[in-house]
């Protein structure tokens, strides 16, 4: 090798290290965009089924043409947002009108957690409900700073759902135009190979849509049928609250959970005590059994990628990265399946050559 060659060489692997590193960080600048994206990409490839079964349907029924396809989206959406309303009809005002009466019966209940507690040695004096919150961590001045960074992050959840379901929208809408752009990057001969993924992969996030009603409806049954054997009222509110809850890895069923405790310890402290174990019981079942075998069975992944995939997603992006750690891990599963079997395939060739 030439002094020359060896100059240009280094000059190439100079250049394509700063590309990749300037690649790399406009993704880590633009990473909420990306997520976002990514977001919008997995609904349009789990609903593309679901939108698919609509426009075909009107055929089914005796009508000459399927529906328009934008139809077909905009009927999901619509089916979406009317499910919203419902849930958010049934469960607000009693969830209002027991929160208040929570909070009028609260002192009662602080009041009878320090008789317990000085009974037991464990607390010395009693506070009253002012003072705890008036000594409370962060108040006043820091309240007020956790109140306006919750509401920019529910602000901006907001925003970042809506530019989701418009994106995941238009994905839908041109979503044939934008694979067969894709299918172009490869060569004719492995066109085929890149469609057969494509609809594995559509199959395995759609059966993850399902796996989470699934799991919310299981979760909503058991809490419903809990909650009644141990006497607490709206026992079907929370059950609800705790269905939607359950989309929500880690921090989901933690949130559900407040309000059938509180509801609990409205009835007394020892149904409030029961409720949070069964509440605790339950969050470990499904963690530990029916996540995994839901999702096994309805995705095809093992629970041990299931519970890794949640783990790595969940130290990565938090929350959200728990609620992508799934169809993730199925999308790499059904790449990386293809490559292996296309591996074999070469190698057998090669073998018989």
């Amino acid at each position: 090798m030439t002094d020359q060659e060896f100059g240009r060489r280094v000059i190439r692997t100079v250049l394509t290290v700063a590309l990749a590193g300037i690649v790399f960080w406009a993704m880590w600048v633009a990473h909420t965009a990306l997520i976002v994206i990514y977001i919008s990409v997995l609904l349009a490839i789990g609903l593309a089924p679901v939108v698919h079964s609509i426009e075909h349907y009107a055929t089914s029924t005796g009508r000459r043409r399927p529906l328009p396809r934008w139809l077909a989206i905009l009927s999901i959406y619509l089916a979406i947002v009317g499910a919203m309303i419902v849930i958010g009809l049934l469960v607000l005002p009693p969830l209002v009108r027991q929160a208040r009466d929570f909070w009028y019966a609260l002192p009662g209940v602080l009041d009878r957690a320090q008789t317990f507690l000085i009974q037991h040695h464990i607390l010395r004096a009693r506070i009253t409900l002012e003072e705890a919150v008036r000594n409370a961590p962060g108040t006043p001045s820091g309240a007020v700073g956790t109140v306006a960074t919750a509401l920019t992050a529910f602000v901006e959840g907001i925003l970042g759902g809506v530019t989701i379901l418009i994106l995941t929208f238009y994905l839908l809408l041109d979503s044939r135009t934008l694979f067969n752009g894709f299918a172009r990057l490869f060569s004719h001969g492995d066109r085929p190979r890149v469609e057969h993924v494509a609809k594995q992969i559509s199959t395995k996030v759609s059966a993850w849509l399902n796996g989470q009603l699934i799991l919310a409806g299981s979760i909503g049954l058991s809490a419903a049928l809990g909650l009644y054997l141990l006497g607490v009222p709206y026992f079907y509110v929370l059950a609800l609250v705790a269905a939607v809850g359950e989309v929500i890895p880690v921090i989901g069923p933690i949130l559900s959970a407040i309000p059938a405790v509180a509801v609990g310890f409205g009835v007394s402290p020892q149904t409030g005590l029961f409720v949070l174990a069964f509440w605790i019981a339950q969050q470990q079942v499904e963690n530990h059994l029916l996540v995994p075998k839901v999702m096994e069975r309805q995705v095809g992944v093992s629970p041990v990628i299931v519970i890794a995939a949640l783990l790595i997603g969940g130290a990565v992006l938090g929350i959200l990265g728990a609620i992508l750690a799934v169809p993730t891990a199925a999308v790499i599963q059904v790449v990386l399946q293809e490559l292996l079997d296309e591996r074999d395939r070469q190698r057998e060739r090669a073998h018989l050559a």
